[in-house]
C-alpha cells in the first residue's frame, strides 16, 4: 500500500494574505509544513512514497522546489483543497492520498503517518480516514470555528458540526461525553487532515453537494450523506494552524523558543 502526501496550496487567503509565503527562521510557512511531511515520509518505513504540492501560483511552486519536493500547478479556480488535490492525484499511482493542510507547520509528522495507516488498515470498503483530538475546555467546545466530530463505538464519524456536539443536556459531570486521564472531555475537535483512497478521491466531485454540507459549510458531510464511511482516530493533540496575524506571530515566537532551546 503506497501513500502520497499532497499539500493543497492556495496563495490568496482572506484573513491573512499570502500567508503560505510568510517567513519564519528563513523559511516560508509552506516550506516548514513540507519539512513535517518529509519527516513523516522518512518515518513511514517506505509507506509514504511521495510528497507533492498542488499549487495555484508560481511563487508557491518555487517555495516547494526550494524545500526539495515536487510541485504541480493546478486550476486557480478550485473551490476547495479537495478539488485541488484530486486534480494533482489524477497522474499519480499511489493507493492512498493524504490531504495535508499547507498552513500547519507544527503538525506532528507521526499524525501524518497515523492517518495513512488508519485507512490502509481499515479495509477497502472504507474510503476516508481522519483525526480528532479531545476538547477539554468548554469555551473551545462552543466555538463555531472549532469543527467537532461525533464518533461511534467503532470510531466511525457520525456527524461533523460547528455546533457544540454532542449536546450535554443536563450540564452535569455525568453528562460529559467521557473522561480522559481524569479530565472531562466535552467533545472531539476534528483535525483537517484526511486520507482518501485514490479512486474515491477522484470520484468525490461527482457526488452532489449535500444539504448538510451547504448548511454547515463542511465538505466532509457530503461523504457521510452519501452513505460513505469515515474512520476517525483520536490522537492526543493537533497543530494550532495559522489563520490570522496573531497565529503567525505566535508561531514565530514558538519557533524561536524551540531553536533557542536547541542551542542553535
Amino acid at each position: 500500500m503506497s501513500v502520497a502526501v499532497i499539500l493543497p496550496a492556495r496563495l490568496k487567503s482572506t484573513r491573512l494574505p499570502d500567508k503560505l509565503l510568510l517567513e519564519a527562521a528563513g523559511k516560508t510557512i509552506l516550506e516548514h509544513t513540507i519539512e513535517r511531511a518529509k519527516e513523516a515520509m522518512a518515518a513511514s518505513s517506505g509507506m509514504i512514497t511521495r510528497v507533492l504540492v498542488a499549487a495555484d501560483d508560481t511563487k508557491l511552486i518555487a517555495a516547494a522546489q526550494r524545500a526539495g519536493v515536487e510541485a504541480v500547478m493546478t486550476d486557480p479556480n478550485h473551490s476547495s483543497g479537495t478539488d485541488r488535490i484530486a486534480e494533482a492525484a489524477r497522474t499519480l499511482r499511489e493507493d492512498i492520498i493524504v490531504n495535508l493542510q499547507a498552513d500547519e507547520p507544527e503538525i506532528d509528522p507521526a499524525n501524518i503517518v497515523l492517518v495513512a495507516e488508519l485507512l490502509a488498515d481499515a479495509g477497502g470498503q472504507v474510503p476516508m480516514a481522519t483525526l480528532a483530538v479531545p476538547i477539554y475546555a468548554e469555551a473551545e467546545w462552543r466555538k463555531p470555528n472549532v469543527v467537532k466530530v461525533v464518533v461511534s463505538g467503532d470510531r466511525r464519524a457520525l456527524y461533523f458540526s460547528r455546533a457544540a456536539i454532542p449536546f450535554i443536556r443536563d450540564g452535569g459531570e455525568e453528562s460529559a461525553a467521557w473522561k480522559s486521564e481524569g479530565r472531562r472531555v466535552y467533545g472531539l475537535h476534528h483535525l483537517g487532515i484526511y486520507a482518501y483512497r485514490r479512486e474515491f478521491l477522484l470520484a468525490y466531485k461527482t457526488l452532489p453537494p449535500s444539504r448538510l454540507e451547504r448548511l454547515e459549510r463542511l465538505e466532509q458531510l457530503r461523504a457521510l450523506e452519501a452513505g460513505r464511511t469515515i474512520k476517525v482516530l483520536i490522537v492526543p493533540g493537533g497543530p494550532p494552524g495559522i489563520d490570522t496575524q496573531a497565529d503567525y506571530e505566535a508561531f514565530v515566537k514558538r519557533l524561536a523558543q524551540r531553536t533557542a532551546g536547541k542551542g542553535e
